[in-house]
């Protein structure tokens, strides 16, 4: 079985990026977007990376984003802080002092899922990093780590699998409608 590439291609990845970044406190401060040269020195394929353009990535400080990376639909990337002391109102302590920013970096086949958030405090994502879904990083994970929850914590660390186990990881079957209601084949519904 042959399957068609999963990243980006360069018009796909620029699209995406206009409609993602955002720069809410430009004001202060103007961070870059910082693409790795290695994500567009793949053999047969334009990029290799995607970057969902339902995706927030705040611009407030820099982000550099690595190669093999994938930034899921509604994941968000956040740069800056607000205060949260005080008694004095917070707009009126942002109007007087502003907020505080810091630069991300994001190694090579880092995994952000869908509706994701990194906050301010999570500064660097390393190499083979995985979030996942729904969940809320405050915190610096470790290498091959995956995380996940509210706040995300460890749950687990990528491991190397052989030839064998990834293969027989592909070909374990799965739960099929078709099978379960009993059906000759599956019918579209007219909505």
């Amino acid at each position: 079985m042959r399957f068609r590439h999963s990243s980006q291609t360069r018009q796909e990845l620029e699209t995406s990026l206009k409609e993602s970044r955002r720069r809410p406190h430009s004001n202060i401060h103007k961070g870059k977007l910082i693409l790795a040269p290695e994500i567009f020195q793949t053999a047969g394929s334009e990029t290799n990376i995607v970057i969902s353009r339902f995706s927030i990535l705040d611009n407030t400080g820099s982000i550099h984003i690595g190669p093999w990376c994938m930034i899921g639909a509604r994941a968000r990337i956040y740069t800056h802080d607000h205060c949260h002391q005080g008694r004095e109102p917070l707009l009126a302590v942002q109007e007087k002092h502003g907020i505080i920013w810091q630069d991300k970096y994001l190694g090579k086949d880092v995994w952000i899922h869908e509706n994701a958030i990194v906050l301010y405090q999570a500064s660097i994502l390393p190499d083979g990093f995985v979030l996942g879904a729904g969940s809320v990083l405050t915190r610096n994970p470790g290498p091959y780590e995956i995380w996940a929850g509210v706040p995300a914590r460890k749950i687990g660390d990528r491991r190397e699998l052989s030839p064998t186990a990834l293969d027989a990881f592909f070909k374990t079957p799965r739960f099929c409608l078709k099978e379960h209601l009993q059906l000759d084949e599956l019918q579209d519904s007219e909505f």
